[in-house]
């Protein structure tokens, strides 16, 4: 693994007792496969981890525009250095004795060009601090942040991929989440919180990089360190996907069941259609989508339902059309959405 983190606080700290019982719905151990990497989270943040599908070119072109933002505002931020460091040192100097063309002499000057000057003057204080405090430290740690990476490091470690882990950490409201566990109404807020951040639909639309808010931010070194075990063969990329993984002080470290609403098979099926569609997109094959689409429910339209015989049939026509355009169905299925394709 890249780094070990731990549970962020300094100072050894007696281990914790767990309880031996197991915890309660929708909550479970998770899986011992990512143990290596759950040693790495911080026990005070909440982590989800899914599997991002989007076509690489798709995601090369969303990173390049913080990369461009960032290098201009490096730019701007040496250009603005350059021009008025030295107004600065002329100011310093002029205050230590050293006249120049700064020296004010208010003795000598009306005030019409006093006011004048002293605003000139705090504006560009003012200017030069908003820059210092809030602007200045974005370039920097877009390169060069350490604490949970950085964006440069990750596409430098994992690249531009198919198929790439995301993974993302709580922000500040993890901090009033309660006993998310035992008290009834923090578990109910905590799961409607991950319920609508881990929604297919939301997943299925925007990639990892576009998933930063005002809740959630990305763990750039997480996401370094669950590559790390794929490609070590230490865990498959199936393992992280949707993995919701948050600490309790009763029962350690827990993953939390997403697939128990009444709605999580249409999601996930929705969810498969969705990466199937885009998979296709990016093929050139998008129309052969809409084809497959229409003639599934020209079928189950048809007088006397959509009975066994009939699927066989519409399942036979489809694959013939797909391998019309060159495309074999049941392993493009499987190489954009994993798993065995609908019959």
């Amino acid at each position: 693994m890249a780094r070990l983190r731990g549970s962020g606080k300094s100072g050894p700290k007696p281990p914790k007792q767990k309880k031996d019982t197991g915890p309660p719905a929708p909550f479970k151990r998770p899986p011992e496969v990512l143990q290596p990497f759950i040693d790495t989270l911080d026990e005070k943040h909440i982590y989800i981890t899914h599997i991002d599908s989007h076509p690489r070119d798709f995601k090369r072109k969303i990173f390049t525009v913080p990369v461009l933002m960032n290098l201009a505002l490096a730019g701007l931020f040496v250009y603005r250095m350059y021009t008025i460091v030295p107004y600065y040192l002329r100011i310093v100097a002029s205050v230590l004795g050293y006249y120049n063309e700064t020296t004010v002499i208010v003795e000598e000057m009306e005030w019409n060009e006093i006011i004048p000057e002293v605003g000139k003057r705090a504006a560009s204080f003012m200017i030069d601090f908003l820059l210092f405090v809030f602007v200045w430290h974005w370039p920097l740690d877009f390169c060069l942040a350490q604490e949970h990476g950085n964006p440069v490091s990750w596409r430098l470690s994992v690249g531009f991929k198919d198929r790439e882990v995301v993974v993302r950490r709580s922000r500040k409201w993890d901090e009033n989440v309660g006993d998310f566990v035992n008290d009834a109404a923090a578990k109910s807020l905590f799961v409607s919180r991950i319920g609508m951040s881990t929604a297919p639909m939301l997943l299925n639309e925007k990639t990892g990089y576009l998933l930063m808010n005002a809740e959630w931010d990305l763990d750039w070194a997480a996401m370094v360190d669950a590559h790390t075990m794929v490609d070590r063969k230490m865990a498959a990329i199936e393992a992280f996907k949707t993995v919701v993984l948050a600490y309790h002080e009763d029962y350690g470290w827990l993953s939390v069941d997403m697939k128990g609403g009444e709605n999580a098979d249409e999601d996930e099926r929705r969810r498969q259609v969705f990466a199937f569609r885009d998979a296709l997109a990016s093929v050139g094959k998008e129309d052969l989508f809409y084809r497959w689409i229409e003639t599934v429910q020209f079928e189950t339209e048809k007088a006397g339902g959509f009975t066994k015989e009939n699927q066989e049939q519409v399942a036979k026509q489809i694959r013939d059309m797909f391998k019309k355009e060159g495309i074999d169905f049941d392993e493009f299925w499987k190489e954009s959405v994993g798993g065995d394709a609908p019959n």
